[in-house]
């Protein structure tokens, strides 16, 4: 089956009650059990959507997990390799689980920092190291990341191109094309409802909206 012209892409970061202190404004992106129960129940049967996790919170394992398997869904995890087995995130055990069930793994980077404030020193475990981690669990190379705080500009870009990645997974929101190397995904919060899964899996942006996107991704692309 050929794949669809253009893809949404939904990112989980947290759900239910968080079980370590959220870092400022991270309550914004967790969501309740409820609220992923209706937005895995929306896209079950869909070639058109991806599911990803950021984060590598325990709530990945724990409650998303046997919500992906009891609507034969398949996700990937972007993790954040250095924060593997602090509290509240995914041990390696839990690492091993999910690949297990089917799942996929990507990079999120190693310290969860914003990759347009690195310094020199921190590049290589940021862009290398965490990636050549997540492959001693997956049993392959990860090349498929995605960009902590959604934050990119064109140093980054390139630093990710010079390390092999494949794809690269922004917070700009919006469909993206399917192949796309530097992809679009869209971010569930604390606030969505049905109508707004809705809206984002089959409305169309009116053309201002399209414009301002394009606007914002390109300032990204080509800043720093």
């Amino acid at each position: 089956m050929n794949n669809p012209p253009s893809t949404v892409t939904l990112t989980v970061h947290g759900i239910g009650t968080p079980i370590r202190a959220l870092e400022p404004g991270e309550d914004d992106v967790w969501i309740s059990v409820r609220q992923l129960e209706d937005v895995l129940d929306a896209v079950s049967g869909r070639t058109d959507v991806r599911i990803t996790f950021d984060d590598a919170n325990a709530s990945d394992l724990e409650i998303g997990l046997p919500h992906l398997l009891k609507r034969g869904l398949t996700a990937q995890f972007f993790l954040p390799a250095g924060l593997l087995g602090q509290p509240g995130r995914l041990t390696d055990d839990g690492v091993r689980e999910l690949l297990a069930a089917g799942m996929t793994l990507g990079s999120h980077g190693w310290a969860h920092c914003d990759w347009r404030q690195l310094t020199p020193e921190q590049v290589p475990d940021e862009m290398t190291k965490a990636s050549r981690v997540l492959a001693d669990f997956a049993g392959r190379p990860v090349t498929e990341v995605s960009a902590p705080f959604g934050s990119y500009d064109r140093h980054v870009l390139r630093r990710l191109r010079e390390a092999g990645a494949t794809r690269v997974y922004t917070s700009d929101t919006g469909r993206a094309p399917s192949e796309a190397w530097l992809h679009a995904r869209t971010s569930l919060r604390s606030t969505i409802d049905i109508a707004w899964i809705d809206q984002v899996l089959d409305g169309r942006p009116s053309l201002p909206r399209r414009a301002r996107n394009v606007a914002a991704r390109t300032v990204k692309r080509f800043r720093g």
